[in-house]
């Protein structure tokens, strides 16, 4: 649908109000970018942070994704702290991923938490373009309504988040994909009502495998609306817990490259996160460089 004036205006004004609260958006806003999502590498992380993050910037990523945040802390760095390791090696973390629970939505005060207040307060801080929820609670989608009057807090989070020039984000697992309500699917229950000026989604196209679809369904039957993706291939799983595992890129089943390239052509997607889970025997940081030379192969 063409973009009235009057919705021009209003949006970039937004975009120059986001961009004043936090700067370090300004060379991202629209850039395409290649990350890696640090759960790749977590027991690396656990370990030796810093030395891990060394190791990852001298493979050539210049962009990194956390998947931990605890007492206010990025693997135990506060979020300045943080922020000033990632810019020493020549990074920046334009989204994280910490789980929105439902007891952060405080429905008689109609008003978050101060916890997940300071979630958002901490991800301005270390430079967040993104504030991504990867997890929806089992309490949340047991029914239609529940889980629709849940995309309202959804939209309140991406009005929190606005105020300090980012978005709020969801990650899908499986179960979107293979739990209906009212004959809907989670997944689209989840984007039919969420507003995409205030919450982004980002594909994982992977995970959806265990679900019963493929990304090239999904990107397809939503283009344009993924302006995150987790870029992981799939395969059979070896330990049998789940149908499918993630590997090396272009080494599954997951047709990554077709997906992304829907993606990046659809004028949705400009950040692509590189997420292995399981490894086959390899470890798990030489995983991480084999996947960023394979993404270097692929153009992106």
């Amino acid at each position: 649908m063409p973009q009235s004036r009057r919705q021009f205006i209003r949006n970039s004004s937004l975009l120059s109000a986001s961009l004043m609260l936090n700067p370090s958006l300004k060379g991202l806003k629209n850039k395409k970018l290649t990350g890696i999502q640090l759960y790749s590498v977590r027991d690396d992380m656990k370990k030796d942070p810093l030395g891990t993050l060394k190791q990852i910037a001298a493979m050539g990523y210049k962009y990194v994704e956390h998947a931990n945040y605890v007492d206010r802390k990025f693997y135990g760095y506060t979020a300045s702290d943080f922020k000033k390791v990632l810019s020493d090696l020549g990074m920046v973390m334009p989204s994280g991923h910490t789980v929105m629970r439902p007891d952060h939505w405080d429905a008689g005060k109609k008003d978050f938490s101060d916890s997940w207040k300071y979630t958002v307060e901490d991800a301005a801080t270390v430079g967040q373009q993104y504030v991504i929820s990867p997890w929806l609670d089992e309490s949340l989608r047991k029914t239609y309504d529940d889980a629709l009057h849940y995309m309202e807090v959804f939209n309140k989070s991406g009005e929190l988040c606005k105020k300090s020039g980012m978005k709020f984000g969801y990650h899908n697992h499986d179960f979107e994909f293979s739990v209906k309500l009212n004959d809907k699917t989670l997944y689209d229950i989840i984007l039919n009502n969420t507003d995409p000026s205030l919450v982004a989604q980002q594909l994982d196209t992977g995970n959806l495998f265990n679900g019963g679809v493929t990304a090239l369904e999904i990107v397809n039957k939503f283009p344009g609306r993924f302006e995150l993706m987790h870029v992981k291939d799939e395969v059979a799983s070896s330990d049998k817990h789940e149908k499918y595992e993630s590997t090396i890129l272009g080494k599954g089943i997951a047709e990554v490259k077709k997906v992304i390239d829907i993606g990046a052509k659809s004028g949705g997607t400009t950040h692509f996160i590189v997420e292995q889970e399981a490894y086959q025997g390899k470890a798990p940081i030489d995983c991480a460089k084999e996947d960023l030379a394979i993404m270097k192969e692929w153009g992106y």
